[in-house]
């Protein structure tokens, strides 16, 4: 993707890494959602890839393994109530992201321009991420830990809104599939590389680099100015290259009352587009399934196969491996047999794989089977994306991913609740990774009867 020539850390990186691509590749502006032609690659959309790669890290490092573990086991008083308010956090963030996405993204509809609001919400996550290294090992930095991860989280996932929805504009409709599919591959991808440099660099090794010390936890509070500096470095190729749809010359209060008007009148003739419902709410059940199998798979690794904290690591960039490998596979699948389809399969996989992992009692087995399950998490996220750009009228597209991503966070609590109430009620892991896999058995029936429009016909407006 990346011209092995072009050093990364030299201010002059984000053109020399694309000069070559640019002097190949590219002929003009990307084709717009309206044609059906597939034309050369070009810059932008690979700098829009690049953002998935930028992003990722956040919550491979911050949300899921490395910050959480730290948080959990050495911030919190004890590992109970470490996991109990961060549960608790996770759910307030998401309910702020269900509430806000779908406004800010009404808003950019209105006003024409997305890169300036995916920029401000990519610098208050990336200045979240770095000030975490102030938090240390004691019980006093708990809400102050606890309120920069949820504003990162916020921040993050709101400028996934607008980043989504830039896809359409960018890609022939024919292969947005595959580029969705690219982009999420490249997320998992960076997720690896990033928890390797922090395991290998700093965790194991002793002395960590940089001279950091492990008395006192720096050798993990690095990870925030690490995702700070990979978000900050590796956003830059979309805003410097990636083109915007033009600004509309509305000023932002006008922008925001139209926005508003606009989404309230959305939100109740949306019901009408019973397609497009349908797959919300299937997408919201097999997502819910998805969101806890990435929230507690690693306490799940640890509690029933007795996983050490290097274990832990070491199992996330497999997962995510596999994952980006599935993201890749699966992208020319998406394009050639359609969204829904892939979805199916991705969540047929997952089913599959997960009965296994639930039937299993010794660790290789289940590193196999968990594996499996990764190989199916990527085409089954990136498939959804696809099939909402192509369900979406292009006008209301920022608009409809703000939905789209209120519908992934609204009901984010149900399947950490039922994992936990399951466990609690059977006394075992097994029972909580159950309420998993009926999650995805519903989702996927609802998705059946879900039609998705011919790759070449415009959405209907």
């Amino acid at each position: 993707m990346v011209p092995a020539s072009a050093c990364p850390f030299s201010p002059s990186w984000p053109k020399a890494a694309f000069a070559d691509l640019e002097e190949k590749y590219v002929q003009s502006v990307p084709p717009s959602i309206g044609s059906t032609v597939a034309g050369p690659a070009n810059k932008g959309l690979i700098a829009w890839i690049v953002y998935d790669w930028a992003i990722s890290p956040f919550y491979s490092v911050i949300v899921t393994f490395v910050f959480a573990s730290y948080f959990t086991q050495a911030v919190a008083p004890d590992d109970v109530t470490g996991t109990a308010v961060w549960g608790w956090a996770t759910t307030a963030a998401a309910v702020i992201i269900a509430i806000l996405s779908p406004i800010f993204g009404a808003i950019a509809d209105v006003s024409g321009r997305r890169k300036p609001w995916l920029g401000v919400f990519t610098v208050i996550c990336a200045l979240a991420a770095a000030s975490l290294w102030w938090i240390k090992a004691d019980p006093a930095f708990v809400v102050p830990a606890l309120l920069l991860v949820m504003t990162g989280n916020i921040a993050g996932e709101i400028g996934q809104s607008f980043y989504n929805a830039m896809l359409p504009d960018l890609a022939p409709r024919n292969r947005i599939g595959r580029w969705s599919g690219w982009g999420w591959g490249m997320g998992y991808l960076s997720g690896i590389v990033v928890l390797l440099l922090i395991l290998w660099l700093f965790i194991l090794a002793d002395p960590p680099a940089l001279g950091l010390s492990k008395a006192s936890h720096e050798n993990i509070r690095i990870a925030g100015p690490i995702v700070c500096l990979w978000l900050l470095l590796f956003s830059l190729p979309l805003f410097l290259h990636t083109p915007d749809t033009p600004s509309r010359g509305i000023s932002f209060a006008d922008a925001t009352r139209q926005g508003c008007h606009g989404l309230t009148r959305s939100l109740r003739e949306i019901w009408q587009e019973k397609n497009i419902v349908l797959f919300l709410i299937s997408r919201l059940i097999y997502n819910d399934g998805l969101n806890t199998l990435f929230a507690f798979g690693g306490i799940y690794a640890a509690g029933t196969f007795g996983m050490k904290t290097s274990e832990i690591i070491l199992f996330g960039v497999a997962l995510n491996l596999a994952a980006g490998i599935g993201a890749f596979g699966f992208a020319w699948i998406d394009d050639r047999i359609g969204s829904k389809r892939t979805i199916l399969i991705a969540v047929a996989g997952l089913s599959a794989a997960g009965i296994a992992a639930l039937l299993v009692t010794e660790k290789n087995l289940f590193w196999a089977t968990a594996l499996a399950l990764g190989i199916f998490i990527g085409p089954a996220q990136s498939a959804s994306r696809t099939l909402m750009a192509r369900l979406s009228p292009p006008e209301k597209m920022t608009e409809m991913f703000g939905i789209y991503a209120l519908t992934g966070k609204v009901t984010a609590f149900i399947g950490p609740f039922l994992f936990g109430t399951a466990t609690w009620l059977f006394s075992t892991q097994r029972a909580g990774m159950a309420t998993i896999l009926v999650m995805f058995l519903i989702g996927g029936l609802m998705l059946t009867r879900v039609r998705e429009p011919p790759r070449d016909i415009k959405p209907r407006p």
